[in-house]
């Protein structure tokens, strides 16, 4: 990463599910568009996973496979430039997907998998990608120093990130703690904020997670004051209507205001 780089804030951004290429490009083209005044602030990456492994109901829809959601964030990368990054389930997956993709993701439950971050790391020296890690619900943040010592002996601290989700509190809540940027940081990488996961309600719905939509701009620009160096968040054109985590999915209209107040605050905590 060049200093320039690392002048700017992290954003992923996309559907929580790819749903279809035709659905892609539009997100994608829709981020390029509306946040093209910042792009001299942001780093911003096209989100969208190829498999949702871990669907609260095995009815529920999991996405295109790994094959078919590859070509469709080659595709999304070719026609509008936008760096990607989507989630991986298994070690094997890992070099494939990062022959393809700019940030690998290790999904929150899978972030003690010994096996799931060496392969991950190794695989993003090779091709020049960097490893996003979710902190596990059920981990707190100064353990998550383990994981980075998994993962540094391979590839460099300057590329790997660890995300605060959320903490179980109690059954179907997650609450955020603010210290924890602080914490993982101190370990020598970079922390961001999933801004849309943390205000789910796990299996809150029975067969799909709920979530408390409202509360994502509040705990968002309260982690870029922590000082968060970056933000992970849903949107979609009609949330109620995605395909997975439709509760807490952000309306794609918004983001652009989303974006200019953490960007405000981010200077202001910084003065």
């Amino acid at each position: 990463m060049n200093q320039k780089q690392k002048n700017k804030m992290d954003f992923f951004i996309g559907p929580c599910v790819l749903e279809s290429e035709q659905l892609a490009i539009e997100i994608a083209s829709y981020l390029v568009e509306n946040l093209k005044d910042y792009s001299d602030q942001i780093q911003l990456s096209f989100k969208g996973s190829f498999d949702k492994a871990n669907r609260s109901s095995i009815d529920s829809y999991r996405g295109p496979g790994l094959e078919s959601g590859l070509k469709i964030l080659e595709k999304v990368k070719k026609e509008t430039g936008l760096t990607t990054i989507t989630d991986f389930h298994l070690p094997s997956q890992a070099e494939e997907v990062a022959s393809v993709v700019d940030t690998l993701q290790i999904p929150a439950f899978l972030c003690r998998q010994t096996d799931m971050i060496v392969a991950g790391a190794k695989s993003c020296a090779k091709y020049g990608r960097q490893l996003k890690i979710k902190k596990g619900q059920f981990v707190s943040p100064w353990d998550t120093e383990h994981i980075v010592h998994k993962a540094s002996p391979f590839l460099s601290l300057d590329k790997i990130l660890l995300t605060e989700r959320g903490t179980s509190f109690g059954y179907n809540n997650l609450i955020v703690d603010m210290a924890s940027f602080e914490i993982m940081k101190s370990f020598g990488v970079r922390t961001i904020h999933d801004a849309t996961h943390c205000v789910q309600r796990p299996g809150g719905l029975g067969k799909t997670s709920g979530g408390k939509r409202e509360q994502i701009l509040t705990l968002a620009k309260a982690a870029v004051a922590a000082g968060a160096d970056g933000i992970f968040m849903e949107a979609h054109p009609n949330p109620d209507m995605a395909k997975s985590d439709a509760s807490t999915s952000l309306p794609l209209e918004k983001v652009k205001s989303i974006v200019e107040q953490l960007l405000r605050i981010k200077k202001a905590s910084v003065l």
